[in-house]
């Protein structure tokens, strides 16, 4: 895709990528999916019909890899089917000899992986294929690139010497058969160190951040990271001066535009051809960002030696932490183990003793509501329950309270006059409504009150209604400030209207007066 694409076009093109993932997100036919998936990447240039497919995945089924009745022919159509709508097949036609139509059907339609199912699916098997902890960074490849990049000069200027006496010469051709294959060698050997120390700092930032680490833990991280990192570290000090002074070189971009030319292919192979790495121009800045630092962008040998100096600072704090308590009063990590031990090893009636006396939570006294019930089995033990998460403060400290000093009250005189300006023109609505009511006296059934006139006269009802003791009682309310008196009797056979912009409100068997 060309850089310069338009951004709606760019963005189609991102949605038409991402369909290629929604397999894996299918709940329901996700290991069939799988299943057939595997059989097309598993295969250079497979070409497989409905009922080639249909005997793999019969084969998968009775080794129990996916559900029963998804090898059916019509099953297995309808997922080739949706797979080439979302993009991982492409569908094809060969000539068939067939019996029947049926036959021509399931025999003449053949199904193809596109390129970019197939790198889906690769990264799919390796995701699963890999381990959860540490992967080992391959420090070895460094002293390799540092060697690589010397032989690949020393090859370059052999070549050039050789393109320049006989271009289209045996000799030229096996040189740049052999500056290829150590251009190729070097970036994937860069790809690979790229690759791992990616890996493993990803795993070693979830494993810092963790509040508590049990003393074997701890063992174990200190080893990993004083021991295992300071190789790695002096590894990378050691060959990283070594490299970057090759490709700071002056005369290096002259030679990278140079190696570029010769590994040029002869015949065009089309214009989405994917280059190798190491064929372009932008892969061998991206080698030289990776080793050397530049003005406002770090290198990355730069951010692992940061990356490191802070995951051995939070395993020492994490250290501090467990010997000393973490602060000036005592960890309760220890108690709170004790007390899950305690638990789990308790009877009902004990468990129930032991949240009253370390929570205090007294069922039959608890003034407070009920707390949520947190699983739909109440048979479920705890230890199979949701987990919940506790603060730091509480596994530290043991107590809620929040520390440090109360935030200062910012003055905002904007907002100030603002809130003044709304309660200013409050009142003035209110005394427009006061003076409406005022105007209107005894003549409410001939008047048409406004919205805020109608707001005020409800509230007056509401208190007057609220004083009486009983339905029969009149009721008086009031606006002290603005000197209205409203009076509400009971009057059988007399219904009160009053009339507003928005509506009627009709009261039955009453009798409504508003006096100034």
């Amino acid at each position: 895709m060309s850089t310069d694409a338009p951004e709606p076009d760019r963005a189609a093109d991102e949605a038409r990528r991402l369909k290629l993932y929604a397999y894996l997100d299918a709940r329901e036919h996700r290991r069939t999916y799988l299943a057939i998936m595997r059989l097309f990447a598993s295969t250079l240039l497979a070409d497989l019909s409905a009922g080639e497919v249909s005997a793999a995945v019969a084969r998968a089924e009775r080794r129990g890899e996916v559900a029963d009745g998804e090898s059916r022919v019509e099953t297995v159509i309808a997922r080739l089917k949706q797979l080439v709508e979302w993009g991982n097949l492409v569908p094809g036609r060969r000539e068939v000899v067939a019996s029947s139509i049926a036959e021509f059907q399931h025999g003449s339609v053949r199904y193809q992986v596109s390129k970019l199912g197939v790198r889906v699916q690769r990264s799919v098997d390796e995701l699963l294929r890999t381990a959860e902890g540490a992967r080992e960074v391959s420090r070895e490849l460094l002293p390799a690139i540092s060697h690589g990049l010397d032989e690949l000069l020393t090859r370059l200027s052999k070549a050039s010497l050789e393109h320049g006496r006989d271009p289209h010469g045996k000799a030229t051709q096996r040189a740049v058969e052999r500056l290829a294959e150590q251009v190729t060698t070097l970036f994937l050997q860069h790809g690979e160190l790229a690759a791992t120390v990616r890996d493993f700092y990803a795993y070693l930032g979830q494993v810092v951040t963790r509040y508590h680490l049990m003393a074997d833990e701890i063992s174990g991280f200190r080893n990993l990271l004083v021991e295992y990192i300071q190789m790695v570290v002096e590894d990378v000090l050691r060959y990283t001066p070594t490299i970057a002074a090759v490709l700071t070189r002056t005369e290096f971009g002259g030679a990278v535009r140079r190696l570029l030319e010769l590994l040029t292919p002869a015949g065009s192979l089309g214009a989405d051809l994917e280059r190798a790495r190491g064929r372009r121009s932008e892969d061998w800045t991206e080698l030289t960002d990776w080793f050397v630092d530049r003005p406002g962008r770090p290198s990355q040998v730069t951010a692992l030696r940061e990356a490191t100096a802070r995951a051995i600072g939070t395993l020492l704090a994490t250290v501090k932490r467990a010997t000393s308590g973490g602060g000036p009063e005592p960890g309760r990590r220890a108690e709170l183990s004790t007390l899950a031990t305690w638990f789990d090893e308790a009877t009902p009636d004990q468990a129930h003793t032991l949240a009253a006396a370390a929570f205090g939570l007294y069922s039959a006294r608890n003034l407070l509501p009920a707390p949520e019930h947190d699983g739909d089995d109440e048979r479920t033990p705890w230890a199979d329950g949701p987990v919940l998460d506790i603060t730091v403060s509480v596994r530290g400290r043991g107590d809620r309270s929040a520390r440090g000093r109360t935030s200062r009250i910012l003055d905002d005189p904007l907002g100030r006059e603002q809130l003044l300006a709304e309660a200013r023109d409050a009142d003035a609505r209110h005394a427009d409504a006061l003076a409406e009511l005022a105007a209107a006296g005894g003549r409410l059934d001939e008047v048409t009150l406004s919205p805020g006139a109608l707001g005020t006269l409800c509230g007056l009802l509401t208190d007057a209604m609220a004083q009486r003791e009983r339905a029969t009682d009149a009721g008086e309310s009031g606006d002290p400030v603005g000197g209205l008196r409203l009076t509400i009797r009971p009057e059988a056979g007399r219904t009160q209207t009053i009339r507003t912009t928005g509506g009627v409100l009709r009261l039955q068997d009453t009798t409504v007066e508003v006096s100034a």
